[in-house]
């Protein structure tokens, strides 16, 4: 190892005496910063719990790494810091800080104290079922900072196979979800609702079935049924006649409420239906429930904070069932 006598590069470490300071053990650094807080080798060895020749030789070490130069001048009664000692004591205090700091970071996140976790949601998750899991989760967690998107499950999934979200609500109003790539985590199944106007026909209905609806104009988020929730018409065998392509979910009842046709409402955005439309539910023979899910990524370690808002989605779910 080459030694500061041996460079003549005035402006900095040559690469192998950077590759030298890189590798300073955080030991040395913490005898140093002893003993130069303390002025002496035999009080800093007292405060560390070690010997006095321990703490030498880790001074002896990084003043090696170092390249050679005296960190201490040794004198009759304790010692002080050389100006190479001077240089370095900042450093090094810095460095046993930004350490310090680490653990602390780290410790957080294992403790579910600290941290940041990712999640997107499909809308109408969005509208009860994720802020009452926000809030029973920032009760337990007020450390954890949240960042939330909204988004289709498809591109959710995306974003969580890229590492960009660590967990997503989803559902399969397109169809079932991948399980090779994700973990799916079953939070409900969604009974479906047909929207109509207060003074339809089959607004006294109990039940009704999709095809005694084959013949009415359908409000729709999306101009073709295929990944919509009116999969399930297609399913029931017909193609619904989309009449208006509306893809928020209180403007849809303001088309069902003006008699513009009728639309299909999952149970998650049932809540806050409107006094002048009705909702009938549909049966089930032949339309399946809609699925929720919590998805993860597998092969890939989800971060302390995901168990517990996982925990909170279905703590959240059995409120709203």
């Amino acid at each position: 190892m080459p030694s500061m006598g041996d460079m003549h590069d005035p402006h900095g470490l040559s690469d192998s005496a950077s590759d030298a300071a890189a590798d300073v053990s955080t030991v040395w650094l913490r005898a140093f910063v002893a003993v130069a807080r303390h002025g002496s080798f035999t009080v800093a060895a007292r405060r560390l719990g070690w010997t006095q020749s321990a703490v030498s030789r880790q001074i002896a070490s990084l003043e090696g790494a170092f390249g050679g130069a005296p960190l201490f001048d040794r004198l009759p009664r304790g010692v002080r810091p050389t100006a190479h000692g001077r240089a370095a004591l900042p450093h090094a205090e810095a460095a046993l800080r930004q350490l310090a700091l680490l653990r602390r970071e780290l410790a957080e996140l294992d403790d579910v104290a600290g941290g940041l976790l990712r999640f997107g949601a499909f809308a109408t998750a969005d509208a009860a079922l994720v802020p009452r899991a926000i809030a029973l989760f920032r009760t337990r967690h007020p450390g954890v900072t949240l960042a939330r998107e909204e988004g289709f499950t498809g591109p959710l999934l995306g974003r969580l196979a890229e590492g960009e979200l660590d967990l997503a609500v989803v559902s399969t109003t397109g169809g079932p979800l991948p399980e090779d790539a994700y973990a799916l985590h079953h939070l409900l199944d969604e009974t479906l609702y047909v929207a109509v106007p207060a003074g339809h026909p089959l607004a006294a209905e109990p039940r009704v079935g999709l095809d005694r609806l084959a013949d009415e104009d359908w409000i729709s988020g999306s101009p073709e049924p295929a990944g919509t929730l009116l999969d399930a018409a297609l399913r029931h065998g017909f193609r619904p006649r989309i009449a208006h392509v509306v893809g928020e979910w209180t403007a849809k009842q303001g088309y069902v409420a003006a008699g513009l046709g009728v639309t299909l409402v999952p149970a998650l955005a049932a809540q806050g239906a409107r006094p002048d439309i009705t909702l009938v539910p549909v049966r089930d023979e032949g339309v399946p429930a809609r699925a929720v899910y919590a998805a993860t990524a597998r092969g890939r370690t989800a971060p302390p904070a995901v168990a517990p808002f996982l925990a909170a989605l279905r703590e959240a779910c059995a409120d709203s069932t």
